[in-house]
């Protein structure tokens, strides 16, 4: 049986861990397995509801039957598959080696402090990536140029913009609109002009949202895959602003 002291630990854990994957763009329902092996490992069930901002987190001794609940804010962090796989190996790790609360915090302390991907390398692979959705969509070497070098600019304006901590939506707009400007230049040359155009700001569409989203109404998390694919549309709307603004100012060029 554990103490109010134990309990509270465990919590203070399972808070860390939990807003941490969902921080990270994983699904709600592979967030609540890899808890609740958290708790299996220390003979505790953790229970939660998710909102899009914060979560409702319980903890309950199965032999006191006691129970503690604690209302925790979601991070808003980096989207990295990688990390997230790790985070989701230490939830087994924790059962199968029947790991200490001490030592999985240990090693979760380890995981999210580990380097990232370069940034530099990311907004390369970015802007190869859009650039290729170009080509896919029968765009011509020149559009595929400057759709590599508008992605390049957008991206990296976009980096440099959630380091200073700006709103997200207006985030995502000014990155649109300097994206999408970057790409008008294609209709000063003969090339695949409306292509370019159109191809510049994928780069921006919230997959990772929309596809959490279905999945989480799919499996029967109602209340935060509507508030996820609310949150995508309006991001997408903010992106259809930034290249309707570029569109109002190239319009004579493009009739």
């Amino acid at each position: 049986m554990k103490n109010r002291d134990a309990m509270n630990d465990i919590l203070d854990f399972a808070a860390d861990y939990a807003t941490y994957m969902l921080g990270s763009g994983v699904h709600t329902s592979r967030v609540i397995r890899c808890s609740q092996r958290i708790g299996v490992s220390q003979d505790v069930e953790i229970y939660f509801t998710t909102f899009q901002k914060s979560t409702v987190l319980s903890v309950r001794d199965q032999e006191s039957h006691e129970v503690i609940t604690r209302v925790v804010p979601i991070p808003n962090l980096p989207i990295s598959f990688h990390r997230n796989a790790d985070l989701g190996a230490l939830s087994w790790d924790a059962v199968d080696e029947g790991l200490s609360l001490d030592e999985i915090r240990k090693r979760f302390q380890l995981l999210i402090v580990k380097p990232r991907i370069d940034s530099r390398l990311v907004l390369l692979l970015v802007g190869f990536a859009n650039a290729s959705f170009c080509k896919l969509f029968g765009g011509d070497w020149i559009a595929i140029a400057i759709v590599f070098l508008a992605t390049l600019v957008g991206f990296c304006a976009r980096q440099q913009m959630q380091k200073r901590g700006l709103n997200h939506f207006l985030v995502f707009m000014l990155s649109a609109f300097a994206a999408s400007l970057v790409a008008s230049t294609s209709l000063l040359l003969h090339c695949t002009s409306e292509i370019a155009l159109a191809t510049s700001v994928l780069f921006l569409v919230p997959g990772v949202p929309l596809i959490n989203g279905i999945v989480d109404i799919v499996e029967g998390y109602i209340l935060i895959g509507i508030s996820r694919l609310v949150n995508a549309a309006l991001l997408i709307f903010c992106i259809a602003m930034g290249l309707s603004a570029t569109l109002m100012m190239v319009k004579d060029d493009l009739l």
